[in-house]
């Protein structure tokens, strides 16, 4: 028996819809007309439809006859409001034409196919508009004016076809550029926190496995006494065992997550901002005015942006968690041919000199929640590891205020 299963159009789909048609319908009235006898014009409205197609998928045709018929009620309600005598309603039928052919000619297209070809999207743009304009123009001279347009007035026609086509095509990649931006700054931050948690994970399974051989060694030492309850522990060693496997696999899936993430490089000017841009939101989540100033002498391309993401991070979020109001955190990075120096500086409450040497040891924590709870204090640890992995080293100073200097060597990151 088959089963029909109906899909809804969402409620934001007809949304976008009556949105696209409004602005088309008032970009529309923003014209240039060339000719002083033919009720033609040059108009945004043509630019602000495809555009809104191009970002926003709807429905394409239900889309341009929506339009087709705003444009057409807008123009002639607008007549209405302007002229004593207003142009009769059939007058603007052809626009309303322009706007349906427009759209069936997209919708034949399929969009999908070539909207990450800029050259070939542009194209189709341009004769798209071409036909549309061709389609108005005839219905104009049968039935309206009785006069066509000349060959002059037709290939002007093509060139503004053609402009506004690559225009559009021109903002739509400019808007898609950022998107993908913004999507690859989010990406990297969740793999520098995927990150963090392997090495949690990493910390786990080597904890379960010393639980595992305890377990196992007092089943052996439990087995001559009583049988019963060394079996006991036998089981528990055993389930522990398959908690260890379990980590473990997910430990390599994750492993392997991370590996096709550092397969690029990115600039260390682009780590910077993305670093200071997600702090900044967090600063505000926490209702803190903290000012970022980030210098650095030297701009280059790295593979170990996951790592670095995950370390600096780290520190900058602490930064942001223990200044109390209001403060400043300062990170500079001097690029040298044989080191790469990271130093954070904040201006948060000073670090007791006799807390300093155990600041980087897992448990070790100044944060406390609003019921009193310790943090995990093993952030700071984990940056201690990603420094040595990196071969470098991480120190820490405080006095007026407090400074992270971190100091890695230049051929592990360039």
């Amino acid at each position: 028996m088959e089963r029909i299963i109906k899909i809804s159009k969402s409620p934001s789909s007809f949304w976008a819809i009556i949105l696209i048609a409004f602005l088309t319908a008032i970009g529309s009235e923003i014209k240039i007309m060339p000719f002083d006898e033919a009720p033609f014009r040059f108009g945004l409205g043509s630019i602000i439809f495809f555009l809104s197609i191009l970002v926003r998928p709807v429905p394409i045709i239900k889309t341009g006859i929506v339009t087709a018929l705003t444009v057409l009620f807008f123009r002639t309600g607008l007549d209405c409001l302007i002229y004593e005598e207003p142009l009769p309603l059939f007058e603007h039928v052809p626009a309303a034409l322009f706007y349906i052919t427009f759209a069936s000619c997209l919708h034949l297209a399929n969009l999908e196919h070539v909207r990450t070809r800029p050259f070939k999207l542009g194209l189709y743009g341009a004769l798209f508009e071409v036909i549309a304009n061709t389609v108005e123009q005839l219905t104009i001279t049968l039935f309206i004016t009785g006069q066509f347009i000349s060959v002059r007035e037709y290939m002007l026609f093509i060139a503004v076809a053609i402009l506004r086509g690559y225009f559009v095509v021109g903002l739509f990649s400019t808007l898609a550029i950022s998107e993908q931006k913004k999507r690859t700054e989010q990406l990297l931050n969740i793999g520098a926190e995927l990150y963090v948690e392997t090495l949690y994970l990493q910390k786990s399974i080597e904890q379960i496995e010393k639980i595992t051989a305890n377990s196992f060694d007092l089943y052996k030492k439990l087995k001559p006494i009583d049988n019963a309850l060394s079996l006991k522990a036998l089981m528990l060693a055993q389930e522990i065992h398959e908690i260890k496997k379990d980590s473990q696999r997910i430990y390599a899936g994750l492993s392997k997550i991370l590996t096709i993430e550092r397969s690029d490089t990115y600039a260390l000017s682009d780590l910077l901002r993305m670093i200071t841009k997600s702090n900044a939101r967090y600063s505000e989540y926490l209702q803190k005015d903290i000012h970022f100033e980030v210098i650095f002498n030297e701009d280059f391309e790295t593979k170990e942006h996951i790592l670095l993401l995950a370390m600096l991070n780290n520190i900058v979020a602490n930064a942001i968690e223990v200044i109390e109001t209001k403060g400043f955190i300062k990170l500079e990075v001097t690029t040298t041919p044989n080191v790469i120096t990271f130093t954070i500086e904040n201006n948060g409450p000073c670090i007791p000199e006799n807390v300093l040497p155990v600041i980087f040891d897992p448990g070790y924590t100044t944060k406390f929640n609003e019921n009193g709870i310790a943090s995990t204090g093993i952030g700071l640890s984990h940056v201690q590891t990603i420094a040595l992995r990196l071969e470098g080293t991480i120190t820490v100073s405080s006095n007026q205020t407090t400074i992270f200097t971190i100091t890695i060597p230049t051929y592990k990151l360039r």
